[in-house]
């Protein structure tokens, strides 16, 4: 099984999905993550799945749960660069994931967590 390398940038904790996600890529990314932030201390998950093709209501619920793990160790999450095709799917799954932020990109994925933590840290 492929594991989903997982970046720091700053207190941001980069997840770019590469491969084709099955179950247990998807259980063990949790894991991954969970220990990541708790260690890190990281204020921000960035998920790219860009390159994701296709998602049925398993995946489409991970990343829901994945934010609320998130959430619980203080730092939150954005999904960034989704593709139409997946959008409708999440839709049409009735999948709403809940407590996650879009951005379309990269970008601005990163700029909604460098305000978040700013704002975390009463800078703004």
């Amino acid at each position: 099984m492929e594991r989903v390398p997982i970046l720091q940038i700053e207190g941001i904790l980069l997840v770019s999905i590469q491969i084709d996600l099955q179950d247990q890529s998807v259980l063990a990314l949790q894991e991954d993550l969970a220990e990541r932030i708790s260690g890190s201390g990281a204020h921000g998950v960035v998920i790219d799945i860009s390159a994701v093709e296709i998602v049925d209501s398993f995946i489409g619920r991970m990343f829901a749960t994945i934010a609320s793990l998130s959430k619980l160790f203080d730092a939150d999450t954005v999904v960034v660069g989704m593709r139409p095709a997946v959008a409708i799917t999440l839709v049409e799954l009735g999948l709403t994931l809940g407590g996650v932020r879009t951005a379309l990109n990269l970008e601005r994925g990163m700029k909604i967590l460098r305000e978040l933590g700013e704002r975390r840290r009463g800078r703004l």
